[in-house]
């Protein structure tokens, strides 16, 4: 009954990974580089498993009951076919809520995650959907600004979202991975209030003690400041995303409450938890 988790190096995937080994739960830790996974509990297995390398799937899926997979589309086929021949039976998917969008197939932040899910739905085995909407962890990206100038530049200081906590996501996953009851069926997880990047930045400000204020800047310059990172594409699309929730609340669910029977941490407890990550 092991559990292959994807994306090890990554908070969600980490996270997991620890609370399933907490319970005695034996599971599999997959990376493109297990030789990183240096922060992982001594007795979990380290296995390579490179989400656009078939050659690595059949070793890692050897023995493989179950599966947190990562929205990676691009030889998602050839990962289910070795799957359901390796036995898999149940495969939760971290996808998001990008794919709630009119047209997620023309939607440059939904198409990726759009294409995994619809190849897991021509799958004979069965999947559970976890969408997620903002993390909370997006916050890390200002540390470097904070630090230096106590500002952040932002196109769109005003847009709204429902930051969820990472601890809330992976305790989501475990729930569908270890409870039958929610087997299957799509999830759309959030944190529990809808805040602005301002807000955002007021809250962390006030829990560490930092000066933390936005500073509003042109779209054309913030492309240009990220260009080397992110495609135009990509940034249109936030702009675009941005520029919908500006002045108006996002939607929060009770998406985690359902599934792990409490309700999601705030973003104060999350900027709490992660307060030497912005202080040093």
């Amino acid at each position: 009954m092991t559990t292959l988790v994807t994306g090890a190096r990554g908070r969600v995937g980490s996270t997991l990974i620890e609370l399933l080994n907490a319970r005695g739960l034996p599971v599999r830790a997959a990376s493109r580089a297990p030789e990183k996974l240096t922060d992982l509990p001594a007795d979990v297995p380290r296995v390579r498993c490179a989400l656009d390398a078939p050659e690595t799937f059949p070793a890692a899926l050897d023995g493989v009951t179950s599966v947190f997979l990562y929205a990676d589309a691009s030889r998602l086929d050839d990962f289910l076919a070795v799957a359901a021949t390796a036995g898999v039976r149940h495969i939760v998917l971290l996808s998001s809520s990008s794919v709630l969008v009119p047209d997620p197939a023309a939607d440059p932040l939904a198409r990726g995650h759009w294409a995994a899910e619809q190849a897991l739905a021509a799958s004979p085995i069965t999947s559970t959907l976890l969408r997620p909407g903002a993390f909370a962890t997006n916050a890390l990206g200002w540390v470097h600004a904070l630090r230096t100038t106590g500002t952040v530049r932002l196109p769109v200081p005003d847009a709204h979202a429902g930051p969820l906590h990472e601890r809330d996501l992976a305790e989501a996953a475990l729930a569908v991975l270890t409870d039958p009851d929610p087997l299957g069926g799509a999830h759309h997880l959030t944190g529990p209030e809808s805040l602005t990047f301002r807000e955002q930045l007021a809250v962390i400000s006030r829990v560490t003690g930092l000066t933390a204020e936005a500073e509003p800047l042109a779209p054309e310059e913030w492309k240009k400041e990220v260009s080397a990172h992110l495609p135009e594409h990509i940034a249109d699309s936030l702009l675009a995303y941005w520029r919908k929730s500006d002045g108006s609340p996002a939607e929060t669910t009770k998406g985690i409450e359902e599934l792990t029977g409490h309700p999601a941490r705030s973003f104060t407890t999350w900027v709490e938890d992660h307060a030497a990550a912005f202080t040093g």
